[in-house]
């Protein structure tokens, strides 16, 4: 019998070959959104080492959503062409190309990680940035975000939109939407994030109507047969904040609303965060998402041996399993869990020869 990591699964029109996701992780080697050939070497190498899905990093739907000024964009349809090429690579290899749609709000505007992703200053290039309330995620900032008023929302909904158009048309199989990480769409989820009075605050309801105008705005240029994901944070790790009971109260609404698949991941909206990590630390919120929520989960964080992985799906615990550091360890990660799994997988021809043996 083979691995459950290794059994196939379908969503929609697509079948994927086995459980294996690379999660999308920024590269912060873009200039003005446009990918190049690193994007298509990372990307393409993960999926000669045999992952089902590979997922783009966060790109932006606008340039004030960067995260930083290296991320990639997809606010102009002058960036579809890099994006084709990348894609036609990944379904050649017998795996399919997702794309995670985002704007960081208010943890925009940072330097990259290797220059200290600290708050760029307008002389580097660096923006104001929105946000659903005029907080800051860090106390000592030195500018407010500028809190968003009514067209501001209807512009970064329509901005979601023209960019589901342009991934649709880059040729991207799957779409999630990033609603987690303390990015925009979950600075309006959350209670400490959001302090509005409007009909975008207060009542859960309220808070989670960007994240639904920006779904049915999606699906007006998403192809129906196509997944549609949502990455979620589970919970912000801190008191009065945004929870699990939240998460699956959301995710059997998003179901109702055409949504496929929560991407059940943590955290990431208030620097006085306690995550108790460790391994498996998100498992549990995908576990119940799955069962109460009745909707398809994806598990992520910390999942770094083919084993653990394997029980997961075995367990009936998550439906994908994403992988980020260790994708990045090992480009060939599927290839890798096969071995030690003994599953049997289709090898790159120009690889066959080099098949690990007992």
């Amino acid at each position: 019998m083979a691995p459950s990591l290794f059994s196939l699964f379908q969503i929609k029109s697509i079948i994927f070959k086995n459980r294996i996701v690379v999660s999308p992780m920024c590269q912060y080697s873009a200039e003005d959104g446009f990918a190049n050939d690193w994007h298509l070497v990372h990307l393409g190498a993960r999926a000669i080492g045999g992952a089902a899905l590979i997922m783009q990093e966060a790109t932006a739907v606008s340039p004030e959503g960067r995260i930083s000024l290296c991320d990639l964009g997809i606010w102009s349809d002058e960036h579809i062409e890099k994006y084709r090429q990348i894609t036609a690579f990944i379904l050649s290899q017998n795996a399919f190309p997702g794309i995670q749609l985002a704007h960081a709000g208010r943890k925009a505007s940072i330097s990259t990680p290797w220059q200290g992703n600290r708050k760029l200053v307008p002389d580097e290039g660096g923006w104001r940035t929105v946000a659903p309330s005029a907080i800051p995620y860090h106390d000592n900032e030195a500018l407010l975000p500028v809190e968003m008023d009514k067209d501001a929302i209807d512009k970064v909904v329509n901005d979601f939109r023209e960019a589901a158009r342009r991934a649709r048309e880059a040729g991207y199989k799957v779409l999630e939407i990033h609603g987690a990480h303390g990015y925009l769409q979950h600075q309006f989820l959350s209670p400490l994030s959001n302090k509005r009075t409007d009909e975008y605050g207060g009542s859960f309801e309220n808070r989670i109507r960007f994240l639904l105008e920006t779904i049915d705005a999606v699906r007006l240029e998403w192809p129906g047969d196509l997944p549609l994901f949502v990455r979620l944070s589970g919970t912000d790790w801190a008191e009065g904040g945004w929870n699990e009971d939240d998460t699956v109260a959301l995710a059997a609404i998003l179901r109702e609303n055409g949504v496929d698949l929560i991407d059940c991941s943590s955290g990431g909206l208030v620097s006085h965060q306690k995550i108790p990590v460790g391994p498996n630390y998100q498992v549990p919120i995908a576990e119940r998402v799955k069962k109460e929520a009745h909707i398809c989960t994806s598990a992520v964080g910390l999942i770094t041996e083919a084993h653990q992985a394997d029980d997961i799906i075995k367990e009936g615990k998550a439906d994908l399993v994403f992988f980020a550091r260790e994708a990045l360890r090992d480009p060939n990660i599927a290839l890798t869990f096969a071995h030690e799994l003994n599953a049997e997988v289709i090898w790159p021809k120009q690889y066959e020869r080099a098949q690990l043996k007992d």
